[in-house]
């Protein structure tokens, strides 16, 4: 078996973790929407007392957003994982690289 070059082993850790800086805006987006329109009703969050417009507004913003981060991010990880690391099994992949995308997320809530 052949071996890649190592850099080819960090171009997809460097674009997940670089594609998880903008994910902060769909992802906050989701949450907030979730967190004020599904959860509270179920009574597991409060409702911001200034979000009086209903949901369908939200929608509208979030799923354009959402879909068309969705879609870019899955282009580029196929990209990546077709021409640089053909030969890596599929599932560890693709969970790495949702975890790496996640990761600013995560690091922007615990400093926040």
């Amino acid at each position: 078996m052949k071996k890649a070059p190592l850099w080819k082993s960090f171009v997809p850790v460097v674009v997940n973790l670089l594609l998880g800086i903008p994910a902060l805006v769909p992802i906050f987006l989701t949450w907030y929407f979730l967190s004020n329109g599904p959860m509270a009703e179920l009574g597991w969050t409060r409702q911001d007392p200034n979000e009086d417009d209903g949901m369908l507004l939200w929608l509208v913003i979030i799923a354009p957003v959402v879909a068309c981060f969705a879609g870019f991010w899955t282009l580029v990880n196929l990209w990546i994982r077709r021409t640089l690391i053909a030969e890596a099994p599929p599932y560890p992949y693709w969970l790495i690289s949702v975890t790496l995308s996640l990761a600013p997320f995560f690091l922007a809530i615990g400093f926040g």
